[in-house]
């Protein structure tokens, strides 16, 4: 088996990965609790696939993964600053009710996703709703909040060289993913913040 490598080095001399380390593929089955409720599990589904060393997850979590053999559990604590953020109030954009196409409720709690100038997909709740005035939130949903994960290591690989390229794991459909969004809104939105 050829050792992986990324830009014509060798990444590690790892062949058999036995602990989480960096450029290491980890499989994770994880539950996620958020004052108690539980948020997020791989329970009943496929545990979490990702590159170690790479945040593909939250920075607290991933620190406390290394060393981590096969079969070990752990219980993590993330604060707001190591997971998804402290909420930023800057992080907030009013828009007219007459932008938002018929077809989205405009009510507290709706996820919509939207396109930044950059063409990047973020996402954004509706906050308030008063008068002509539509307020989105862009902060993340779990911005603000102490994670608690309860973890274990499932299984470890080397990663391809494509994966090393792309710094995440591929899935068998990777070549399917696609986002899902609503152009005519996020034109909406881009139009707005032009003014």
């Amino acid at each position: 088996m050829a050792l992986p490598t990324k830009n014509g080095e060798l990444v590690n001399d790892i062949k058999d990965p036995t602990v989480v380390a960096d450029d290491v593929v980890v499989t994770m089955e994880y539950t996620l609790t958020v004052n108690g409720e539980v948020i997020d599990s791989s329970e009943g589904t496929d545990p979490l696939e990702f590159l170690q060393g790479y945040q593909n997850i939250v920075p607290g979590l991933e620190r406390e993964l290394y060393g981590m053999k096969v079969g070990q559990s752990k219980k993590v604590t993330v604060s707001p600053a190591d997971g998804y953020g402290e909420v930023d109030t800057d992080a907030f954009l009013e828009i007219s009710r007459s932008e938002f196409p018929d077809d989205i409720p405009l009510e507290l709690g709706v996820e919509l996703d939207l396109r930044d100038e950059d063409g990047e997909i973020m996402s954004a709740t509706i906050s308030k709703v008063e008068g002509d005035m539509v307020q989105l939130d862009l902060n993340h949903p779990l911005a603000g909040e102490t994670l608690d994960f309860e973890v274990k290591v499932v299984g470890l690989r080397l990663p391809t060289e494509e994966e090393l390229e792309h710094g995440h794991v591929h899935g068998h459909d990777h070549d399917d993913y696609d986002e899902d969004f609503d152009e005519e809104f996020i034109d909406a939105v881009d139009a707005e913040d032009e003014e």
